[in-house]
């Protein structure tokens, strides 16, 4: 293989693995405060409900 060709493979995999990186590393730095948290679980609940009611009208179908 041509010396660009290695050049390109190992730049391209320096940024997947730098991207890879870079994702584990900000995962856990995502903090929601009290009220936000609730929101998403009131939401997360409503469409769950959604998604039953929708399950049972197929069913019914």
């Amino acid at each position: 293989m041509p010396t660009i060709g290695w050049i390109i493979l190992l730049a391209s995999l320096a940024l997947i693995l730098g991207s890879l990186f870079m994702l584990r590393d900000t995962s856990s730095t995502m903090s929601l405060s009290g009220d936000k948290l609730e929101k998403v679980r009131k939401r997360k609940a409503e469409q769950e409900a959604l998604d039953k009611q929708d399950k049972q009208d197929k069913q019914d179908d």
